[in-house]
């Protein structure tokens, strides 16, 4: 089949959306990656998708390399994503081979996940005021965040029909469509119900906004990602805990804290809604190199 770069980029995107159920922040990061390959085909003067060959593929992967713009985590996801692009177009039979097939994505540093200290977490919760619709709001999101581990995205998709208070659980619409219930702890679950019966109903109504889901900015709408990143950075500088609060790092205290107190891997696994274990097991390094500062900070002879 022949089709030009731009009709293979959108048979690509279809797919991603029709067959993967990529989000659109995937997609747009497809789409960029991509974009950036037919900017180095037009400069090697390559005439089509099916003239790319495996040398092609090393030396864009060579110029990634030397830019010193670029990390090697993001040169190891474009690399990836070409490589899923090229096996897709062979599929469809819009080229013959993968050139990029046989080239070995660069080794990345591992990166041990950021997580606060028990203690920290503490503070934070001391010093939320619990007296305004804000104040009340912006406790019930931290309680449900720490709570459950849920990534961001999925704690803006929560609607108030998705939290079952009597059995102590919320319906989580995670990645790919895929939904979990994950329990909720009784302070968490305290802190939603005096959000939805006091200041929930309150802000939406003085705005006139009416919709389903369980956490609202100050104009009644519903809660973005950003939104929830600004209300965290608030958050951890009225504490003064000296650090900044990225909402993952919500995430990765909740695994971490979960294993340091005997929780097994799996069970975390399946709370984190991770598809792979190995996802998971990035915590037990975590937890393992903590064990190793205490062990240092406190052997008499380390």
């Amino acid at each position: 089949m022949l089709v030009n770069e731009e009709a293979a980029l959108q048979l690509f995107v279809e797919y991603l959306q029709i067959e993967k159920n990529c989000s659109q922040y995937t997609i747009d990061h497809y789409k960029h990656d991509i974009a950036d390959f037919y900017l180095f085909m037009s400069e090697q003067i390559i005439k089509s998708l099916s003239d790319v060959q495996y040398f092609d593929a090393r030396l864009y992967l060579t110029r990634l390399l030397n830019d010193k713009s670029y990390s090697k985590r993001s040169v190891a996801r474009k690399t990836s994503c070409l490589r899923s692009f090229f096996k897709f177009l062979k599929r469809e039979e819009v080229v013959n081979e993968n050139p990029f097939a046989l080239v070995s994505l660069p080794k990345q540093d591992r990166m041990l996940p950021r997580f606060l200290y028990e203690e920290e977490i503490g503070e934070i919760f001391d010093s939320l005021e619990q007296q305004t619709p804000k104040g009340q709001r912006d406790s019930a999101l931290l309680e449900l965040l720490y709570a459950t581990g849920i990534r961001v995205s999925e704690c803006c998709k929560v609607k108030i029909t998705d939290i079952d208070f009597s059995l102590g659980t919320v319906l989580v619409h995670g990645k790919g469509q895929k939904d979990r219930y994950v329990p909720i702890g009784s302070f968490a679950l305290d802190a939603i119900k005096t959000y939805i019966n006091q200041s929930r109903s309150r802000l939406t109504k003085e705005q006139g906004k009416a919709h389903p889901f369980l956490f609202v900015n100050l104009r009644g709408e519903p809660l973005t990602a950003r939104g929830v990143r600004h209300i965290l950075d608030g958050l951890i500088t009225k504490a003064s805990a000296g650090k900044k609060l990225h909402p993952h790092m919500l995430r990765h205290s909740f695994a971490t804290h979960l294993l340091n107190n005997g929780a097994d891997l799996r069970s975390v696994q399946e709370l984190l809604g991770h598809s792979k274990i190995s996802s998971t097991q990035i915590y037990t390094h975590v937890t393992s190199e903590q064990l190793r500062k205490v062990y240092n900070a406190s052997h008499p002879r380390a």
